[in-house]
């Protein structure tokens, strides 16, 4: 995680390196706390989408779909969403926690959600995450169309 360094944190911040040192003493301690940090806020996202979604049939996925679909409609949150992913790839303790949240929600919506097609639509929103974060597909007027697809998956 070369490019997250307590010197760019605090430069970023606005905050003194001795202040973020006062918080985060570690580099790993602050990665875990954005790592948290990002991780509240996507699932407060899933959250109220499926809130606000009628049907109970696949809410779950349609909810993790629409929400990763639109992280790249905020800059901020997506950049810290791109640092964090590599973090997830070179730190066993992050990717454990990753892990956990996704077996929790599998778990918990177990009932709604554990068709083939809905763990298809939600291997697909990571496919959708990954391309956005490396800008590999430029898939246009199709993105719509796509994600529409998708949606009509959860609710087989």
């Amino acid at each position: 995680m070369g490019a997250v360094t307590l010197d760019a944190v605090s430069g970023a911040s606005g905050v003194s390196k001795g202040g973020l040192l006062h918080h985060f003493p570690t580099k790993n301690a602050l990665l875990d706390a954005l790592f948290e940090s990002l991780l509240d806020r996507f699932d407060a996202d899933i959250d109220e989408r499926m809130r606000e979604d009628p049907v109970p049939h696949g809410r779950f996925s349609r909810a993790y779909l629409h929400a990763v679909a639109d992280l790249r409609d905020s800059p901020d949150e997506s950049a810290h969403w791109a640092q964090v992913t590599v973090a997830l790839l070179a730190e066993p303790r992050l990717r454990r926690r990753w892990r956990a949240w996704v077996q929790d929600r599998t778990e918990e919506y177990v009932g709604t959600d554990s068709s083939i097609d809905a763990q298809i639509v939600r291997f697909a929103a990571d496919g959708l995450w990954l391309a956005d974060m490396l800008g590999s597909h430029d898939n246009g007027g199709n993105r719509q169309a796509l994600i529409a697809r998708l949606v009509e998956w959860t609710n087989k």
